[in-house]
């Protein structure tokens, strides 16, 4: 491993049109920005190809689902991650077969599609009603080997399970990205989950002392569900946290962002390993970590 193996990650701040075309030049054009300050790993926000369609249960969203092989948005960015040299994971609605999944494509950067992951817990609740469209991701957690680095992907609600976390970083993850679709309660309008949706992932960065990148829309969508009408305002506050999960660079929850930071890889692997979390888990002890209840292990 080369000394001193440096990585400049970002993360994309946008609002959304329900528009296909608009929103992936959107995504390209500050996709070419982050690399003009120097970014090599781009992470663009969670299903930016239109609205977070999943505040309502209807039909017709389902037929935004797209299989993977030959996916437009993702043949894109193929073609726009070997042209910079860039990592840029995908974000998008798959159909595959009778199945459908919210899952992202790994570009690396010479254009080359490394696979996907399945977001493999799904959230249902007032105006993120998910489990309408999506099956439980079936490919466990997964990290990629890039040209840059061994990345790992989760997707929004995963971001509150710090198994999941765990689980990349034990299969070598050195930086973990969560592109994410989160803001008000349609609900409840006093409820304010970002500062606890940051301090949830400072912590898997602190805990598993790799850094991290989340990626978060902004704006205001307003969708017709079967019950009327529907508001999410998405209160961005995207943000890259170090590997003691502080935080190096954060957006409000307004405008739009490219953020930057840059990490030595080496550097960070070498306080790891010092630290001694790793050295002294105690994977004998974790097994009710299989079970529901405490007691009996999920079969």
């Amino acid at each position: 491993m080369e000394k001193g193996r440096t990585v400049v990650v970002s993360a994309l701040q946008f609002a959304c049109t329900d528009d296909i075309s608009t929103n992936v030049a959107t995504a390209e054009r500050l996709v070419r920005a982050a690399h003009k300050q120097g970014a090599n790993i781009i992470l663009i926000q969670e299903l930016f190809e239109g609205y977070y369609f999943c505040q309502a249960q209807r039909e017709d969203f389902i037929q935004r689902a797209k299989p993977h092989k030959d996916h437009p948005t993702i043949l894109r960015m193929q073609k726009l991650a070997k042209e910079l040299g860039v990592v840029i994971p995908v974000s998008f609605f798959e159909e595959a077969n009778n199945a459908h999944y919210n899952s992202i494509a790994i570009i690396d950067a010479d254009g080359t599609d490394l696979g996907i992951y399945r977001k493999s817990h799904i959230p249902d609740g007032p105006g993120y009603e998910e489990k309408f469209y999506f099956n439980p991701g079936d490919t466990g957690f997964k990290v990629f080997q890039t040209k840059l680095a061994k990345i790992g992907v989760a997707i929004c609600w995963d971001q509150w399970f710090p198994e999941a976390a765990r689980a990349m970083v034990l299969q070598g993850a050195e930086i973990l990205f969560y592109p994410t679709a989160i803001g008000s309660e349609p609900q409840d309008g006093s409820i304010d989950s970002r500062d606890h949706w940051k301090r949830v992932m400072q912590g898997h960065a602190g805990a598993n002392l790799v850094p991290l990148v989340a990626s978060n829309r902004i704006g205001k969508e307003i969708i017709e569900t079967e019950h009327g009408k529907s508001e999410i305002t998405f209160y961005g506050n995207s943000f890259i946290a170090g590997p003691t999960g502080e935080i190096i660079s954060t957006a409000d929850d307004k405008d739009e962002a490219v953020l930057i930071a840059q990490f030595d890889l080496d550097k960070i692997k070498s306080v790891r390993h010092c630290w001694g979390v790793f050295r002294d888990r105690r994977p004998d002890l974790y097994k009710v970590l299989l079970t529901l209840d405490g007691i009996n292990p999920v079969q």
